[in-house]
């Protein structure tokens, strides 16, 4: 009496051309030749390429596993010993004269039962998680800040891509991975989905750059401004500009801050504005505002380069 589960299928070790001691770099460079050859968009309307892709794909997902390659050596192993292991067939043939007497056991049961007897009692592993995918998505700056919910290409290991949908936090960073739980490819044998890895790139704004939770923004004043003392008009990133208070005597490089303008937190709370005060010198002076110039710079008193004097 012949028990036939399609455990195995096609030997893995045969679809990749590759043998049973081959290093995980061999398995490696086999599947990309391999992929490469037969992958559906290199052979449109080949359903025997696609079919081929698809052996190949679900080799390397077993022998790139070192977990996954053992459990699949201990029954390819098992079958060979048994004299059931047809890799024509592309079957997994257990008999009970294979076996000898076992002792009147009665209902076989499944097979992963059977198979649970072959190995001393011990099942194969079940349960197992799915592949992790990994996603790369472009952001503009504002995206960035306030977070936004939009589609991703997810690739699997195989080369292929399926768009998912996520949301992304409020505050990610140039270069960030984010981990998105369950949205990876689907469990084995009842087992949990894998995760979604989403690593960002986040385009520059033409006005503010960003400092951890605040943003920054360099403010260009006049010097009579900035000896004086003004109130300038600054834009913001949500939109409505804030009036910022220079103080007289501001010097080129001071910062000034404008609170909750910033990054937002968890919680509701955000960073803040960090405004840097940059004094324009002007490139041309009419002959009036030379002439003002020249008066001021008579009615200074002391020089600013004391402490450089030798």
């Amino acid at each position: 009496m012949a028990v036939h589960g399609g455990v195995l299928g096609k030997d893995h070790y045969e679809v990749l051309g590759v043998a049973e001691e081959a290093s995980h770099e061999e398995i490696q460079r086999a599947y990309r030749r391999l992929a490469r050859r037969h992958h559906p968009d290199a052979n449109p309307g080949d359903a025997g390429a696609e079919e081929r892709f698809k052996e190949i794909s679900a080799a390397y997902e077993v022998l790139s596993d070192p977990v996954k390659r053992r459990e699949y050596d201990q029954v390819r192993r098992s079958g060979h010993a048994a004299g059931g292991f047809d890799s024509g067939a592309g079957t997994f043939r257990v008999t009970v004269d294979d076996l000898g007497d076992l002792g009147g056991f009665g209902d076989l049961g499944d097979l992963g039962d059977l198979l649970g007897d072959l190995f001393g009692g011990r099942r194969p592993a079940s349960g197992r998680q799915g592949h992790d995918l990994e996603a790369r998505l472009d952001l503009s700056f504002e995206d960035a800040v306030f977070g936004v919910t939009t589609e991703v290409q997810a690739r699997d290991t195989a080369g292929s891509t399926r768009s998912v949908r996520v949301r992304v936090p409020a505050g990610v960073e140039d270069g960030q991975r984010i981990r998105v739980a369950g949205l990876g490819g689907p469990g084995l044998d009842d087992g949990p989905p894998g995760d979604l890895y989403v690593t960002v790139r986040v385009a520059p704004h033409a006005l503010f750059g960003r400092s951890g939770r605040d943003l920054t923004l360099t403010l260009p004043v006049t010097y009579p401004e900035a000896a004086l003392g003004a109130e300038v008009k600054v834009p913001t990133l949500d939109g409505e500009p804030v009036t910022v208070r220079i103080p007289p005597g501001t010097p080129t490089g001071r910062t000034l801050r404008v609170r909750g303008r910033g990054v937002p937190r968890p919680g509701g709370h955000r960073g803040d504005l960090l405004v840097t005060i940059e004094v324009a010198v002007p490139q041309r002076l009419t002959s009036q505002q030379r002439a003002a110039v020249e008066a001021m710079a008579q009615a200074m008193d002391g020089s600013p380069r004391t402490h450089l004097e030798v």
